[in-house]
């Protein structure tokens, strides 16, 4: 199938042309004739699928057929023409066509982006981003331009909403990106906020890794006799991405190991995914030390410095990025070859989407997991989710000396609970000596390990995940 079967305006036809598509992915075959139709969707697909394409053009087609005379002025042309009669200026709210909600700030870039991709033939249609860590002024210049596309993080989009600067009445395509994602970060309240400030005729288009449970409930709720469509879950394989788990004894070992993965010749660029923001900076400081060329990403960092270490990352200046969950979802690096677990995330569903950002646009991609002994049930429950085994792998000169249980190889079915043949038991903590203090890294008592200021792997004290009572703002 080509995209001119899918019926699309010449002038979208021509930018794909132009950013070198060639043919829809099956997720954009199914979505795109279904949402020019007008029909509400729910979409299950997994990350890297052409998801933003699958909503973006069908939606650019339908605003491209609105007659420019029905748009009116925008806030700017008000408030000038208001000085023009000698009267106070007064700041008119935007009113939007198209709103998408994205649970991350660089997932909303990465919509915007591509949104500029595709209209870049239709001069009447603007998209801009209001997110978090972005300066509330410039924010407003860019809501002053009345844009017919808003792209935004539930946070920030609140605040505009209760400020008066946004007003939804006009609003005729609602589309949720990762609804899954942003419920996991406790922003329902906000969706159903959001959602009830819209019309009721809107266009309803949501995207998620799984239609089941909450996210089930809440799509039933908000759309109208929706058109289904799975293409494939997120739990589904990765069939482009090799992935292995090595085992380590304690941080020395970890660190010495992801030294020696980091320089493998045919690595182009790479993600160390770590559990806290402050493991992030220490990582990144350590592998510029030792000659890579590293650079951190997490919440903590102002959203400025994090367009320019991502902007870093696509030009190749960057070999080496070093994030928390915050980048597991927006970043579309073609030339990232490697993905490395650092630390094991705390939900199978992020594990799948951390992966995903190797492998893409049709390449291979390898995704390497460095895990402690007593992170063997998270294994599991990360290969029961995916329903595909990880394969344990041992480098020479790098072997384990502890084994807790016996290669899932050697076993039908792979290891159970129990095999740790003497070791510690999976998730429980060791002690150095009776009665003694805990063990540094919760596994082996070393200390050994990189003794950079702050480091501490695994802190749960210090983790990226979002607060559920402040989201992404």
């Amino acid at each position: 199938m080509t995209f001119e079967a899918l019926g699309l305006n010449t002038s979208i036809l021509k930018a794909l042309t132009d950013a070198g598509y060639t043919a829809p992915t099956p997720v954009q075959q199914q979505a795109v004739p279904a949402a020019i139709a007008g029909k509400d969707l729910l979409v299950s697909s997994q990350t890297g699928s052409g998801k933003t394409a699958a909503f973006m053009l069908p939606s650019l087609h339908r605003l491209a057929s609105i007659e420019p005379a029905a748009a009116g002025k925008t806030p700017n042309q008000e408030m000038q023409a208001a000085r023009a009669r000698g009267e106070r200026p007064r700041f008119k709210a935007a009113q939007p066509k198209m709103l998408v909600l994205t649970p991350t700030r660089e997932l909303a870039l990465q919509v915007t982006t591509n949104t500029d991709k595709y209209s870049v033939n239709l001069r009447r249609i603007k998209a801009v981003s209001i997110l978090g860590g972005m300066p509330y002024p410039k924010q407003m210049q860019l809501l002053a331009k009345n844009p017919e596309i808003l792209v935004a993080t539930p946070g920030r989009l609140i605040d505009h909403m209760e400020s008066g600067k946004i007003d939804f009445s006009q609003l005729e395509i609602l589309v949720l990106d990762e609804a899954d994602r942003m419920l996991d970060m406790g922003f329902i309240d906000d969706i159903e906020k959001i959602v009830a400030a819209t019309p009721e005729g809107r266009q309803t288009m949501l995207f998620s890794a799984t239609l089941d449970g909450v996210v089930g409930n809440m799509a039933r709720r908000i759309t109208k006799d929706p058109q289904i469509i799975q293409i494939m879950s997120a739990a589904n394989k990765h069939e482009n991405i090799t992935q292995r788990v090595h085992f380590v004894d304690d941080l020395s070992h970890k660190n010495r190991l992801l030294d020696h993965l980091l320089r493998d010749e045919t690595m182009a660029q790479a993600v160390v995914f770590t559990a806290t923001k402050r493991d992030a900076d220490t990582i990144a400081d350590r592998l510029n030390i030792a000659g890579f060329s590293a650079a951190a990403l997490h919440g903590d960092m102002h959203q400025g410095a994090r367009n320019r270490t991502l902007d870093s990352l696509r030009r190749g200046q960057v070999k080496v990025l070093v994030a928390t969950d915050v980048a597991a979802r927006g970043i579309d690096v073609p030339t990232i070859t490697h993905v490395f677990n650092y630390d094991l995330p705390k939900f199978p569903e992020d594990y799948v989407h951390r992966i995903g950002r190797t492998g893409r646009a049709g390449r291979n991609g390898l995704a390497i997991s460095l895990v402690n002994h007593a992170e063997g049930m998270h294994v599991k429950r990360i290969e029961r989710f995916t329903k595909q085994m990880i394969p344990v792998n041992v480098i020479e000169g790098f072997e384990p000396k502890k084994t807790s249980f016996p290669p899932r190889s050697s076993r039908p079915g792979g290891w159970k609970p129990g095999d740790n043949r003497g070791g510690n038991k999976p998730g429980q903590r060791s002690f150095s000596k009776p009665g003694g203090a805990p063990r540094r890294d919760g596994v082996t008592g070393s200390n050994e390990g990189y003794k950079g200021p702050g480091f501490k792997a695994n802190n749960p004290y210090n983790s990226d995940r979002p607060r559920r009572s402040y989201g992404d703002r």
